[in-house]
This record gives structure tokens, sequence and C-alpha cells, in this order.
């Protein structure tokens, strides 16, 4: 390989090869450009969108384009993109990831894509991982883009409906990743074209696009409102939890050990999986909860939701940690980004896990949640005609990227050489070790004035460390979530001569740390890593906040066997080592067999993680399916569509289905079961009934075409009841609305239900994701049959009575993960009918004849 990348050159290297003579153009043009006033700069946008009209392409005014932005970022922030920006700008116009090194001022080169790709006129949307960040840009960069005659939008978590549609309409929207998926998702349960705050998903420039598209993928977006389901099971099964004893397993168990009926020895009541973070009841375990429930077997069926949840209150004890996963405040329990650090307002965990962590932890435990939508960001962002993304760290993930995303990475230059040292991990045999040599290494570079940056994985960390230095008298700020408030003013100090900085992961993505003069001078800023994340991608960042733009620095990891990493995915062979070498307690270890041990622990959970995402986007692209045809037809709706010929179709294949249900075609017409296929089809659509003189001599597609043309001419009738047909026309927009919606909630639920059980497919030789497929695509052809039938049924039997409203099936509230329905449709208060009367279907029998014979 290494021979082939000397003759041919890497990927990166060609397609730059490409890009310089573009950069040269755009170059070539700053003396012309810096001539121009104002006034005529500003006028250069007029001048772009008329030759787009004309025919021109993107392509044909990119060197233009981007040199007038340039001079405008020099007149509004004293800003001159470099040339190395220049190239990051053309990679994300292409729609590609470019990889530029942390202080590259990545920033700023979005401008360049935005300004060129707005001049259409469809919008771009700029995503970001928080709405500082947002807010920050929106306001910075804005700038270039408004002197330059743009309108620019921000979309906060705080913003109410009208105040997100405004930033959407704007030309450049800066976003965050969340916001754009939530306002996706309601935007799919309005009610009225004029609800709607998106417009179309034309380009997205994705900053930090490894955080936003790979680590972030794990967890689709889950739009919720409350179940009717108790929580007092919670608080049970809490009770329970702590006091089962936690044991161990001889061996793991697998599919093959129960496929050749191996035993595995347990002890305990549950044994803990911290690798698959999985756990399982032992066989006394059972018999407790069977004991503590006084129920017999707990694999009986309806014990499903006994046996779900014992699991849930087990985890939250055991693999779910505070301060680490979540942190208590205010009586609430809230999740902790586990990659940012950052706490997550209005974020649940799905599925009761919630619930259980509420019970462990004594809080008030809220009702369990019903999902009303849900996407993953790997099918949100596949939705956009054209998608790039720059961040410092993602050739470690390239596959993923160009397999999912159909997007490749190109690594670009730069501008300064980096000067940073990295020098090799230094190993401990215990924790305990580690953070002394972690305080001892702090206490020499603040001696010398040197500014320090400890990046550590969980809160928890930070906080030990914070009281170390304490006792020790050295003055420090801590960054981690439960202070994220004052994060970037922190993070900007970070450079500053004796600075002490410990930050959880953030370590302030996107804040520039900047060195004064005598930090400069002792060596620049000091990076400490605590421990190895589990992705390479993160430890890079950390290392990336130091040597910007040439300045000074060092990086250094300090690591202990007892660290989880290590525990987890290090060999048995890297553990004699330390045995065999008999190292002394505080003694510091440096091998390279080990950098490579802990290198190869990394590459195992990140095609672990890798792994776990593409599954989640198999499984999920049989949802994403029914969920375009689901949203299509919903549009449709919205868009004010006359819905007639839609209705005149589910009444054919009503019929149709009914006919092939109840008749066989092979079967003589005296042998037809009139009565069942009379009451079945009035059940739905009141009509004069099948008589045995209507079906003398004819075939089964006969009798179809019969029971159609009456099923039309009874709905035709219904049209003759209602004064304007414009009213009917609203009542089928609004019933087609309300069935749609409740009905593919419904089915939300099914598939999550199946997709749980789907797994024990393997034990019979058969592939659960194909499984999966098949039963999926037959519950919804049952979903769209059931939404045929309640449709039409409703629309026969509708009065005209009063106005009738669109409503919502489930209210939405809110514009976090977990959003509340606050209540169901109204029922319309129905004209009382006695048997006596002429029956309302304009049958012209009396009710108890017709209709109310149901």
């Amino acid at each position: 390989m290494g021979l082939i990348q000397k003759i041919f050159g890497t990927h990166s290297e060609n397609e730059l090869k490409r890009i310089y003579p573009i950069a040269d153009a755009i170059e070539a043009l700053e003396p012309e450009i810096q001539k121009l006033s104002d006034s005529e700069l500003k006028d250069k946008t007029r001048e772009f969108k008329e030759r787009l009209k004309e025919g021109k392409t993107l392509d044909d005014i990119l060197p233009e384009a981007f040199a007038v932005v340039r001079e405008a970022a020099v007149r509004t922030l004293g800003m001159k993109h470099y040339r190395v920006q220049l190239i990051g700008g053309i990679i994300l116009h292409q729609g590609r990831i470019a990889e530029m090194k942390t202080g590259e001022g990545k920033t700023l080169v979005s401008t360049l894509p935005a300004y060129l790709n707005a001049l259409t006129g469809d919008g771009v949307h700029i995503v970001t991982v928080n709405d500082y960040l947002a807010k920050r840009d929106a306001e910075w960069m804005g700038q270039v883009h408004e002197f330059l005659g743009l309108k620019v939008g921000v979309v906060l978590n705080s913003m109410d409906n009208d105040e997100r549609r405004d930033a959407y309409n704007c030309d450049i929207t800066y976003v965050t990743n969340n916001e754009l998926g939530f306002d996706y998702l309601r935007d799919n349960m309005v009610i009225y074209k004029e609800q709607l705050v998106q417009r179309g998903l034309k380009f997205a420039i994705i900053d930090e696009v490894d955080s936003v598209l790979i680590d972030e993928a794990r967890t689709p977006l889950i739009i919720s409102g409350q179940s009717g389901k108790s929580t007092k099971l919670y608080e049970a099964c809490d009770i329970l939890a702590r006091q089962l004893e936690r044991g161990e397993a001889s061996g793991e168990f697998s599919k093959m050990n129960a496929i050749m009926g191996e035993d595995i020895e347990e002890s305990g009541d549950f044994i803990v999986n911290e690798k698959e973070k999985n756990i399982n009841l032992t066989e006394d375990g059972v018999k407790k909860v069977e004991k503590f429930f006084h129920i017999e077997n707990l694999a009986d069926p309806e014990n499903l939701e006994i046996q779900h949840n014992i699991i849930l209150a087990l985890r939250a004890h055991n693999l779910m940690f505070r301060d680490q996963d979540y942190v208590v405040k205010e009586d609430q329990v809230l999740i902790v980004d586990e990659f940012t650090g950052r706490i997550m307002p209005g974020r649940r965990y799905s599925d009761g896990l919630h619930q259980a962590i509420e019970a462990k932890e004594h809080v008030k435990v809220k009702r369990e949640s019903k999902t009303l939508a849900t996407i993953t960001f790997q099918n949100l962002f596949n939705k956009f005609d054209k998608k790039s993304g720059m961040t410092g760290t993602a050739l470690t993930e390239e596959k993923e990227f160009r397999d999912i995303y159909g997007m490749d990475v190109v690594e670009i230059p730069t501008n300064v050489e980096v000067q940073r040292i990295d020098l090799e991990d230094a190993v401990y045999k215990t924790q305990k070790e580690k953070f002394r040599a972690v305080c001892d290494e702090i206490e020499a570079a603040h001696a010398k004035h040197q500014p320090v940056l400890v990046g550590t994985i969980t809160i928890e960390t930070s906080e030990l460390l914070s009281s170390m230095l304490k006792k020790r008298g050295i003055p420090h700020n801590v960054l981690n979530a439960k202070y994220h408030e004052q994060e970037a003013e922190i993070v900007a100090q970070a450079g500053i001569h004796d600075a002490v900085t410990i930050a959880t992961n953030m370590a302030g993505r996107g804040t520039d740390i900047k060195l004064d003069d005598e930090a400069r001078a002792a060596g620049g800023l000091k990076i400490i890593g605590t421990e190895r994340h589990e992705a390479r991608r993160i430890d890079n960042q950390l290392r990336g906040r130091s040597g910007r733009q040439g300045d000074p620095g060092e990086s250094r990891f300090y690591i202990s066997l007892e660290d989880d990493l290590m525990r987890l995915f290090g060999s048995e062979r890297l553990m004699n080592v330390f045995t065999t070498l008999g190292v002394e307690d505080g003694e510091q270890i440096e091998h390279k067999m080990l950098s490579n041990a802990i290198e190869k622990a990394q590459q195992k959970i990140e095609s672990n993680n890798f792994g776990i995402r593409k599954n989640l986007l198999e499984y999920d692209q049989v949802m994403n399916e029914q969920r375009e045809i689901i949203y299509e037809e919903r549009r449709r709706v919205l868009d004010g569509e006359n819905m007639r010929d839609s209705i005149f179709h589910m009444i054919n294949d009503y019929v149709e289905n009914v006919v092939d249900m109840i008749v066989s075609p092979d079967d003589e017409p005296e042998d037809w079961n009139l009565q069942e296929l009379n009451m079945t089809i009035h059940n739905v659509v009141p009509m004069e009934p099948v008589t045995e003189g209507d079906i003398k001599d004819i075939s089964q597609k006969e009798l179809k075409h019969m029971l159609k043309e009456r099923a039309v001419k009874s709905y035709e009738l219904k049209e003759t009841e209602f004064p304007e047909p414009e009213h009917l026309r609203e009542v089928e927009r609004v019933v087609l609305l309300k069935v749609i919606d409740a009905k593919w909630m419904d089915h939300i639920d099914d598939m999550d239900q199946l997709r749980q059980g789907i797994g024990l497919q393997a034990y019979g030789q058969r592939d659960p994701k194909v499984e999966y497929k098949m039963h999926g695509y037959d519950m919804f052809g049952a979903m769209t049959k059931s939404i045929t039938e309640d449709t039409i049924r409703t629309l026969f039997h509708v009065r005209i009575e009063q106005k009738v409203e669109r409503e919502q099936v489930a209210k939405v509230t809110g514009t976090n993960k977990d959003e509340s329905a606050v209540r169901g449709p109204k029922r319309r208060a129905e004209k009382k009918v006695y048997p006596n009367d002429p029956c309302p279907c304009g049958s012209g029998k009396k009710y108890k004849q017709c209709c109310g014979r149901k």
C-alpha cells in the first residue's frame, strides 16, 4: 500500500491537485474585487442571481463569488480567507467532507459555499452541535452575508413556530441537528399547511460533521406523547432490584451455546455484560422475581411487562451512573451527552429506562411515553439534495461516511505546520497512581506558568481531579455539564499563562483557545487526557485544542489498567506484561506495544459502534420507506389537493377486498354467502343490499363491478347533503389526516414491538432483518387497509351539524426529545336518531331496518 501511495499519491492529494487551479482563479481575482466600492460589491449578489437565471451554473460563478465573499469578510470582520480555507470551501460546495485541523478557521470556511448556494434562492442550512454555536456563528459570520444582501436566520430551542418559520425562510439558516430533526418531524404532524415551519431540504453544511453524523447517529430522534401506563411498577421493580445480588457467569452466553445445549454456571441473581451493555437474570433471580410479584411463571406472555421492567431497574442500577450518564438537578433526571459532556434538556431515555432511573434516584417518576414520530439522523440528512461537512477528525470514519452518506473525506493541509508534540501514553497499574501522576504533571507545568487543559470522560473524574488540585492549592476552572453556561468564556481563557482548565469531552468544541506571549514562551498549551475515549476521533479532538496556527504545545494521555477501556477490551497478554515486569506502585510505563494495544482496543469498539449504527439504519430503512409514503400522503392533504378521487379509489379497494375475502370466483352464485357479504359491506358503506335476484348468472368480477357502482352512487348521494362541494372536500381532508395519524402512531408502536422480539428468529436459523422486513411490509399493508376502512366508514356516517375543524390526534407541546400529548380528539356531538325515523344514510328505509341494525 505504501509503495502505491508513493507512486499515485493519496486520495486527498489527488483531489487537491484538481482543486488548486480553482483556488488560483479565486486568488487571481483579488486585485479586481478590492477595487470595488461597498455598494458595487453588494451589487454582485444581484448580478450573480441574474447570471444563474440566464443559465449559468454555480460552478461557473464559483471563483468570482468566492472572491467577493473573501473581500466582504475583510471589510466586515477584518478576516481574510487563507488559501487552504478557499480549498475547504470548494470541497464543501462539491458535497464532500473537508477535514481541517482545529484552529484552521472552519467557521469562516462555511461562508463561501453558503453564500454561493444561497444565490439559487432555495435556502442553505448550516448545522451546528449546540444552540450557543448556532447563535454565535449566525451573529458573527452572518455579518458577511448581510453585508452582501442575503438574509440570515438562526433557529434556537427557545423559539416559537413563527420565529422558526421566519428563520427557515431566510437565505441561510443556522440550526442545531436536533432542532432541524424535531422541526422536520413536527412538520409532518401539523394539520394546516400554514403551520409548517420548514421549506425544502436542499443543501446542508454540517459543522463538526463527525459529531452529528457518527456520534449522535446511534440514537434516533423521537417525538412522544404520554401513554396511559401506571408508574407504580417502576417503583416496585426498583425496590426488588436493590435486593437482588449481582453474580458472575462461567462464560459468555451466546446463540451457539443455546443451540449446542451447553450449560453456563451462574452465581447470584443476575449477570451484567458490560461489553454488550445488557443484563440477564439467573435461575435464582427468576425465582426471587416470581416470589416478589406472586406469579407462577415469569416467562408467561402476560408477565412480559414485569420481565421488561425488572431488567430496566437492574440496568438503571448497574449500567447507568449518576454524574456520568446523567445528573440529578431540581428533582429531575437530566441526560448527559456521552460525546460532548453536555446536559441535554428535555431529552429522555426511551422504552422506560428514564422512569427506571427516576425510581432509582427517588425523584418523581413521570408517565411513560408513546412514540408519535421518529427518524434517525442518517435518514434525516440523506433527505438533503446535497450535504457537506467539516471537522478536524473524519478520516478514521471515512468508510462510514462513504457507505452510509455517500460522502468522501478530503484532508486539507494546515495553513502553518503543526508544532505540537504528541507524547506516548503514560500507563499506570491503578487509577489512584494515574490521578496522582496527572496532578504532579499539572503542578510542574503550573510552576513554569504553562497553561494546562485536562480532558476527562466523566463529570465524576473532573470533580475528583478538582478536589485533588484544591488540596495542592492550584487554582483552576472546572468545565463540565453542570456548568456549561460559562463554557465558551472558560475555554477562551484556557490559553492564558497559569490557567488550569479541567473539561469533559466537550472541551469547548468550536471555541478558539488563544495563547498569550507568556504561555507561548512556557511551551504553549499542555493537553492532558485522563483516559482514552472509545473513539480515536475524540482523543484527536482533545489533542487538537493545542497547537493551532503553528503555536507550540504538547499532549499526552494518562492511562491505568483499571480504566473501562483497558478492563473491558485490553488483552490478557497486556495485563500479564505488567505482572511479569514486576512494575512498582506509582511507576510509569511507556511502551509501543501498550500504545498499539490501546489503539486495537479502540478500533474494536469503533467497529462495534459502526455495527450498531449500521444495524439501526438497516432496521430503520423499512420504516423510512413507509414513513416516506405516509408523509407524502399527508403532504397532499395539507397542500389542499382534491381528495375526491382518492376516496373513490378507497371505496373501490374496500369493495374489492371484501368480495375477495367472502366470495370465491370458483363458486356458483347460489353458494355465495350474501348475508355475510351484505353485513360486512354495510358495516362501512351504507347501500342497498345485494339480493339473490341481483346475482343470477353473474361472475365474481361482475359482482364487484355492481357493488362498486352502488357504493359510488351512495357516496354521490352523501355529497348532495352538503350545500357546497368544498365543505365535503374539507371533511375528507380532516378525516384522512386524523385516521392516517392515529394509525401511523399505532404502527410505529407495533413495529417497535416487532423489532424487540425479532432477534429470536436467529434461533430458528432465520435472518432477523429479513424477517423484520417481511413482517414490516405485511403490517404496513394491514395498516393501509385499516386506513381505507376507517376513512370511508367515517365519511359515510358524517352529518352536517357544525363546522368541522381539523384537530391533531396527539397534541405535542415543547420542543424537546420527549414531548407530551395533551389530549385526544374531541368527539363530535351526534344528533339522536330514533328507530322509526328515516335512515340518515339516505336509503329511504326506516333507521331500524337499515343502519340501526348494527
